[in-house]
């Protein structure tokens, strides 16, 4: 769990913005309304960006008898662009992630016809459009609500379709690390797809519709559900807070900085990453439970200590608002580090790992309790950079050496997959592996 701020806002002309309906739209099957598909034929055409609080203001007036859609649903990330939806856009208040191996028998044809089903019921849902002729309905009432449905190919995924030739060298397994408690049931996989929205059912449409598409060619291997705090909940945007309280991603790379796409994208030319890969990214994903019960014997002195900042407002505990930058060499008045040697925040900062950085972009997880009343709740962690090995592997390797928070989390799924660029319009994602 790196301390890094997740950035509030997609990139200035970044193909995952989140648009408004036109004025005059209604929500779709209100009485006396308009259709959905008129409602999505004019999306966009006078609408308005949202931001990460989802909040929408001022549209016009719907005509007599429709019901405008909130600003919570009317929120549209589009499908096609340069880069995947899902990995600049805002956090959505529910995420399913989903892994898929390929049946036996099944290869490169049927993976393509896979991707090609995937990416056109992808683009249909994330319009607000019903999924196709088999619909089961269940958003047919709600807007896009921001949804984005994410591909990614696993290690396995290329031995399968032979295509080995065309592997990443960035897709190697990761390495084992100390605090790895990994169910190997619940890791890796052939297909990877991650599913965001706003709404709880539209999140749920999507992983249904999904997993129904994937018919004789995949098999669920495993599959997570998570949440965040929803869009407009609190009074203004902030960085989102973690199952332990804490503020958690304070430092996360922003597509404003400079270095962002050399650190998240996959360039177009001058690498190592095959043709494909080029404006795509690596996303690791791993299920850390937190050990709730002893975390909260701590008192909140004790927890900001591991942390390395305070509880209340993500300030470091050196001194200052949350983005003030740390100092770690303040001492207090009996010389002792103000920010602990092994605090958390102070393990994950580039600066202390020869500038890795990832850009975080988690949701938290609950599912239920053990018999002993103790949570089986945590963190979907889910990171994104150019390459894994410059990345996620060497602060996670620091975090084994030392991390005062590693006594209260337990790693225990973790997949690594390649992302490749978004389709084009009249493409689906992977074509260009899968097709080349």
């Amino acid at each position: 769990m790196a301390d890094q701020t997740l950035p509030q806002t997609p990139a200035s002309g970044a193909p995952d913005s989140r648009e408004a309906p036109a004025a005059g739209t209604a929500r779709p099957g209100a009485p006396g309304g308009i259709s959905r598909r008129k409602l999505l034929g004019t999306a966009g055409a006078t609408g308005l960006v949202l931001g990460a609080a989802g909040g929408a203001a001022g549209y016009a007036a719907a005509p007599a008898g429709a019901t405008p859609l909130t600003s919570l649903g009317e929120g549209r990330v589009m499908f096609h662009g340069k880069h995947q939806p899902g990995i600049t856009t805002p956090m959505q208040a529910r995420g399913h992630l989903v892994a898929f191996d390929l049946a036996p028998g099944a290869g490169r044809k049927e993976a393509a016809a896979l991707l090609r089903r995937w990416s056109d019921t992808a683009r249909r849902l994330m319009a607000g459009e019903p999924a196709g002729a088999g619909d089961t309905d269940v958003a047919r009432d709600a807007g896009p609500s921001s949804l984005t449905v994410t591909f990614g190919f696993g290690h396995s995924f290329f031995a399968r379709t032979g295509l080995e030739k065309q592997r990443p060298v960035a897709l190697d397994p990761l390495p084992d690390f100390s605090s790895d408690r990994l169910d190997k049931a619940r890791s890796n996989g052939d297909l990877w797809v991650q599913i965001g929205a706003d709404d709880a059912l539209v999140a749920f449409h999507a992983l249904r519709a999904i997993q129904k598409d994937a018919g004789s060619a995949a098999r669920v291997r495993w599959q997570m559900n998570g949440f965040n705090r929803s869009p407009g909940a609190t009074a203004h945007p902030m960085t989102a807070r973690n199952l332990m309280g804490q503020v958690d991603g304070t430092r996360n790379p922003k597509p404003s900085d400079t270095d962002f796409d050399r650190r998240i994208w996959v360039p177009e030319s001058g690498t190592k990453d095959p043709a494909w890969m080029a404006n795509g990214s690596y996303v690791v994903v791993r299920r850390i439970r937190m050990l709730l019960d002893d975390w909260e014997e701590l008192s909140s002195a004790e927890q900001e200590r591991v942390i390395g900042r305070r509880k209340a407002d993500g300030a470091p505990l050196s001194g200052g608002g949350e983005t003030t930058e740390m100092d770690l060499e303040k001492t207090d008045r009996d010389g002792n580090l103000v920010v602990p040697i092994n605090a958390h925040a102070r393990i994950t900062r580039p600066d202390q790992n020869g500038g890795a950085a990832m850009l975080r972009r988690p949701f938290s997880y609950h599912d239920g309790f053990d018999a002993d009343g103790v949570p089986d709740a945590g963190l979907l962690f889910i990171c994104w950079q150019a390459d894994p090995l410059r990345g996620f592997v060497p602060v996670q390797r620091k975090l084994d050496r030392g991390d005062a928070l590693s006594a209260f989390v337990r790693h225990e799924a973790s997949g690594l997959f390649a992302v490749p660029g978004g389709a084009a319009e009249g493409e689906y994602v992977g074509q260009r592996l899968l097709e080349g």
